[in-house]
């Protein structure tokens, strides 16, 4: 494979000298570019046998990047992907694979926060993701995962994996399928509202952990978010809403000691504070963010469920039984979520309201 071949498929400033494997990602190959005129660039293979459809991904990605590059006034703080000769955002090289480039941006990412503030500046990246593409078409972009956050869909397939049981694993997962069975009708509530226009369509990142937000070096503040590989069309609850399952419970997503997993509100009030600093929501989006907490977490135990009951076909497991544990993290962390609803609802109320009285 010819990375210098591939590099110079796009119109990139000088010509590769040389290149070597950069970051820690494990879907999609990663190459630092190094030109003779000084500049990095970031070379990636998309992963196609996880992302079925690249071309749409791209013109997603580059849509949604280009719109955000003509309202920022630091370059750093927008992915820019560079085109090919031929004027497109990916490169197809002779094997089929495809190709992506953009900009080296100088700065780091952080797996878990190692402070509030880390926590508080993933926020700000997310929350002006949010507001800066406030604007923009949603409806325009492709649905390259369809039915991704479609909580009553994803409950429909739960029922099918139940009813089918491939691999009779049903019977010991019964105090698991009863908690979510008996929360179906609540886990629907976004999109119904969705369905009834009371909530907005929006651009959504669909992967708003804190190791894509890339932080200044110096300052440590947060510049851009990266991989938009799923970027769609959503709910800017979802996208809150897994912030706030990611990085506020108390323990790991896959967590066996159940006592340890939980909801910490210090945690939920600083993040929630940034986001609304920095995003820009209806009134309705506001009150439901913390349903949006309680809705994801419930959506992503079904997913792990179904998995198990399926015989392991989608998520990488680490031993037998990870994708039960699993779900029961998740449902140990929706009945904290459920207990504590109405101190969420009161927090978001509060920071909404001092975030109001700040901006006048």
């Amino acid at each position: 494979m010819q990375i210098d071949k591939i590099a110079s498929a796009f119109r990139i400033d000088g010509t590769p000298v040389r290149w070597n494997e950069f970051g820690n990602g494990h879907i999609n190959r990663t190459v630092k570019v190094y030109t003779d005129t000084g500049r990095e660039y970031v070379l990636q293979r998309i992963n196609k046998y996880v992302f079925r459809n690249p071309v749409q991904l791209m013109i997603n990605a580059k849509a949604v990047t280009d719109f955000i590059r003509q309202r920022v006034s630091d370059p750093r703080m927008a992915l820019h992907f560079m085109r090919t000769h031929d004027g497109l955002a990916y490169h197809q090289d002779e094997e089929g694979e495809y190709w992506r480039m953009c900009d080296f941006i100088g700065g780091f990412s952080l797996d878990a926060p190692e402070s509030e503030e880390d926590f508080y500046q993933s926020a700000l990246a997310f929350g002006r993701f949010q507001r800066m593409l406030a604007d923009f078409p949603a409806h325009t972009l492709y649905e390259t995962v369809p039915n991704f956050h479609n909580t009553p869909d994803r409950y429909l397939q739960l029922k099918e994996s139940i009813r089918q049981d491939l691999c009779g694993r049903v019977a010991g997962a019964k105090a698991e399928i009863d908690f979510l069975l008996e929360r179906e009708r609540q886990a629907g509530t976004l999109q119904r509202m969705l369905d009834r226009g009371e909530l907005p369509l929006r651009v959504t990142h669909n992967d708003t952990k804190l190791n894509n937000v890339l932080l200044d070096k110096e300052e440590r503040k947060a510049l851009c978010v990266l991989d938009l590989d799923t970027v769609m069309p959503g709910l800017s609850l979802y996208d809150f809403g897994d912030s706030i399952r990611f990085g506020a419970a108390t323990a790991a997503e896959d967590e066996k000691d159940l006592s340890k997993m939980s909801l910490d509100l210090h945690l939920f009030e600083v993040y929630t504070r940034g986001y609304l600093e920095a995003a820009d929501l209806t009134e309705t989006e506001i009150e439901m963010l913390p349903m949006g907490a309680y809705v994801i977490t419930l959506e992503l135990a079904t997913r792990f469920l179904k998995d198990y009951l399926d015989g392991d076909l989608y998520f990488k497991t680490a031993y037998p039984g990870h994708n039960l544990v699993r779900a029961r993290a998740q449902i140990k962390l929706a009945a904290d979520m459920q207990t504590k609803l109405t101190e969420m609802n009161r927090i978001v109320a509060e920071v909404a309201d001092q975030v109001r009285q700040k901006n006048i």
